[in-house]
């Protein structure tokens, strides 16, 4: 079992850094100029995400569900389509000029909507997933109480690389903090990437896979 909660851990480490999750995060995090502030954004992710994984994934492994193909295209076509509101409200922001960035050292005051916004995109993300790690945690334990806890284990290895994202992104930015330019280019940048990439999810599952059609 020991083995089983490390791998865990691990693989929820390695989830975290799913290009979706990176780019979604990094969207959020890009109008922030505090590294304390972009951790706490990664932790609300985090836990969105977690609490989706539990209970989702634990309702498949506890009762024997199986979600429908359609229902699970369905939830990554929403991925897809929180990746290009997020882009939008970054490019917006960024032609504006006004950025709506939080100042240095407010990380403690940070205004909710970040915060919320993070948890969102996170329980987005979890839903989408939960299937596929629900199936995961019964092949690496046996039981459903065991798979459960495996869910929770794994849920806490993807807080703490979203964590770990989150400030990979968030410290360059405080580093930047005071040159407007370069914090542009930063929001721009970022909303750019999670326009493009929720477009293409959009397309490949819409289109290609014909939920739409």
């Amino acid at each position: 079992m020991l083995g089983a909660a490390i791998l865990g851990f691990l693989l929820g480490l390695r989830h975290a850094s799913d290009p979706d999750h990176v780019v979604a995060i990094s969207t959020i995090v890009a109008r922030h100029r505090s590294a304390w502030a972009a951790s706490r954004v990664g932790v609300a992710w985090g836990l969105g995400h977690s609490l989706t994984i539990v209970a989702v994934g634990g309702a498949v492994v506890a009762l024997g569900l199986a979600l429908p193909a359609r229902l699970g295209l369905g939830l990554e076509l929403l991925v897809g389509i929180v990746l290009v509101a997020l882009g939008v409200s970054n490019l917006r922001s960024a032609r504006a000029g006004g950025l709506g960035l939080a100042p240095p050292g407010h990380g403690h005051g940070a205004p909710a909507g970040p915060l919320g916004r993070a948890f969102f995109v996170g329980l987005v993300h979890g839903l989408a997933g939960s299937a596929a790690v629900a199936i995961l945690a019964l092949a690496a334990v046996p039981g459903p109480l065991a798979a459960i806890v495996y869910l929770a284990i794994f849920s806490l290895g993807t807080i703490v690389g979203m964590v770990a994202i989150s400030l990979g992104v968030g410290a360059p930015l405080a580093l930047a903090s005071g040159r407007s330019s370069v914090q542009r280019w930063i929001v721009f940048g970022s909303g750019a990437l999670s326009l493009g990439l929720g477009l293409w999810l959009v397309w490949k599952i819409g289109i290609v896979e014909g939920i739409l059609l």
